[in-house]
């Protein structure tokens, strides 16, 4: 008996399709850089080459929808993390390129760095529900030429489940593959084992971005898959209610989906979705709101609507640093999400709008989705938890504490048993110092950082990724 939310039901879902299908068909997407309009044409939308926006029919979105892949599994360096989509269990992302960090010894609110990128990796890589790592910071001490290159290959030298990440320029493309290709041993099995895969957010509302649009078609060559991730703000960005800024997101969602099929049909793509909505006293983007977490939620329905593997933005908080209101917000914008059955979901390590990075925010948010994940998990009615016969024998006025169930009890999932919450006596925790959630946080973090490294890349694989971020550098940087 699982414990799941329902959110959309069958005919609101269609409406949302539909009406997504209509701004695709009667209002248009803008499409800028060389690749996509000629393609958009050549198969039947309406292009006008002046404002550059493309009218996409009905029938070009189903031929889309039936050559992208319903399934498939996303490769890792360390094949133990492989990852089946569309999944049985929801697991977990960090959050990506936040421009800042908190330092984790001066606990100074600095730029981010590449560094702080390893670090970081170091960390997720022990969290168990952590399945796909994305760069957490910008590495500001980069060139911002190959900013991108250094992030991307900064997060896959410490962790080895699947990777992902963005390129922003055709000229990061080759040294992108050749660095891809020398971690996985060749460009053939870059493309065979799908090991890192690639962000793409249209710009809201109904833009797609020529540059980084081009450069991605231009990776269908090595088959990288991608996950879209539209990005619209209700009030600012997107339409001032939840469901119109749905069906707006979907609506992107599509556009995309069609462009990337017409390029390379098969290509393995991800549905996704990061909104908010607009703070209407500042003025100020919102991430950490219910709001936010219905609308993921909602998103992650249609993504199984149109039947693709799906994920979903949260585990995210407005909070400016750790504490009580980014743990709430964080749990707001995890469970909708979580409930209605998200393959993953991204968001977890940073605060302040997903700006800062807080190493020991990745160690909450994974215990955050160990209690979550118990939640959706719900009751187990199987025979073998029925037990009339401990309660015939212990009878009224007894206890179950020397019943075999029980001692059996205390080793099963059946009673998640946190690591970071404190629950002993007052006494006793009194006597320990007070410990709490994030000082327990902080110590598995040191634990972690004070260890050699674990799965780290070959060193001379390592020396060879230096090699061609410093001819990137000098190239592009």
């Amino acid at each position: 008996m699982n414990f799941y939310a329902t959110i959309l039901s069958e005919a609101e879902q269609e409406a949302c399709h539909q009406q997504s299908l209509r701004i695709l068909e009667q209002i248009g997407v803008r499409f800028h850089g060389e690749k996509a309009l000629p393609l958009l044409e050549k198969h039947g939308a309406r292009v006008n080459w002046e404002t550059r926006v493309a009218q996409i029919p009905p029938e070009l979105v189903s031929q889309a929808l039936g050559s992208a892949p319903r399934q498939f599994t996303l490769g890792a360096r360390n094949p133990q993390y492989r990852f089946p989509m569309p999944s049985p269990v929801t697991r977990y992302c960090t959050d990506g390129t936040a421009a800042f960090v908190i330092d984790f010894h001066s606990a100074e609110r600095r730029y981010g760095t590449r560094q702080d990128i390893e670090q970081a990796m170091r960390i997720f890589q022990q969290m168990e529900l952590g399945m796909m790592a994305w760069a957490p910071n910008a590495a500001n001490d980069a060139p911002s030429g190959a900013r991108a290159l250094h992030e991307f290959f900064g997060m896959a030298q410490h962790c080895s489940k699947h990777g992902q990440h963005e390129l922003h320029t055709a000229a990061q493309v080759p040294f992108l593959v050749e660095g891809l290709s020398a971690i996985t041993g060749s460009e053939e099995q870059l493309k065979a084992r799908k090991d890192y895969s690639l962000i793409y957010c249209p710009v809201a509302p109904l833009t797609h971005d020529g540059e980084m649009l081009d450069t991605y078609l231009a990776l269908g060559e090595v088959e990288m898959p991608v996950m879209l991730m539209p990005m619209p703000v209700c009030g600012t960005t997107g339409p001032a209610s939840l469901f119109s800024n749905i069906a707006l997101a979907h609506a992107e969602n599509l556009s995309a989906i069609v462009v990337f099929q017409l390029a390379h049909p098969g290509r393995w793509l991800i549905y996704s979705s990061a909104t908010g909505i607009v703070d209407f006293t500042t003025g100020a983007f919102l991430g950490g709101v219910p709001e936010m977490g219905l609308m993921s939620a909602a998103l992650t329905r249609m993504g199984r609507f149109v039947d693709l593997p799906t994920t979903a933005a949260g585990c995210t908080a407005d909070a400016k640093e750790p504490g009580a209101q980014a743990v709430i917000e964080k749990l707001l914008t995890t469970l909708p999400p979580l409930m209605v059955g998200a393959d993953l979901i991204i968001g977890t390590g940073e605060v302040d709008g997903d700006q800062v990075l807080v190493l020991e925010q990745l160690v909450v948010d994974n215990e955050l989705g160990r209690m979550c994940q118990r939640l959706v998990e719900g009751v187990d009615c199987s025979t073998a938890k029925d037990l009339y016969d401990d309660i015939l024998q212990v009878g009224p006025g007894g206890h179950f504490l020397k019943a075999r169930s029980t001692r059996q009890a205390a080793r099963s999932s059946e009673f998640a048993m946190s690591r970071l919450f404190p629950r002993s006596s007052y006494e006793t925790w009194a006597a320990a110092n007070k410990p709490e959630m994030y000082g327990l946080a902080r110590q598995k973090v040191e634990e972690i950082l004070s260890a050699p490294p674990v799965d780290v890349l070959a060193e001379e694989v390592t020396a060879r990724l230096a090699e061609i971020l410093r001819k990137a550098d000098e190239i592009i940087g």
